[in-house]
């Protein structure tokens, strides 16, 4: 996303992804051969926190198979994404998510226009 404002250094977001695991993510990692990530999920209650898969590894059904995980034994789920991310809203939407909610960005660190997103089971 290099139309993204970063709102932290690199220092900051490692401490603050460190962070968000402690406090109780459910997290699922996608390594490659050589054990480097490269594709991960983070799940609250009720949630998707963060869906990432690494440029690189993008078209190997890999954000299908951790969003399924986090599908897996849940009646729904909600999460966040840039409006302007046309491929991961496409990519949600693809997998039964349904718009819900938008937002001028006033209440994200980014201050980027949001989109909220529902999933229910059955």
């Amino acid at each position: 996303m290099p139309w993204l404002t970063e709102p932290y250094g690199w220092e900051e977001t490692v401490a603050h992804f460190l962070q968000l695991v402690q406090v109780g993510l459910e997290l699922h990692v996608a390594v490659d051969r050589g054990g480097l990530p490269i594709a991960f999920i983070g799940i609250g209650e009720g949630e998707v926190e963060h869906l990432y898969v690494a440029p690189g590894s993008q078209g190997r059904r890999l954000g299908s198979r951790l969003l399924a995980l986090a599908k897996a034994g849940r009646p729904a789920l909600e999460l966040w994404v840039f409006q302007r991310n046309a491929g991961a809203r496409d990519f949600y939407e693809r997998h039964g998510f349904r718009l819900v909610e938008t937002t001028d960005g006033s209440r994200n660190v980014e201050r980027e226009p949001d989109a909220r997103y529902r999933w229910q089971r059955g």
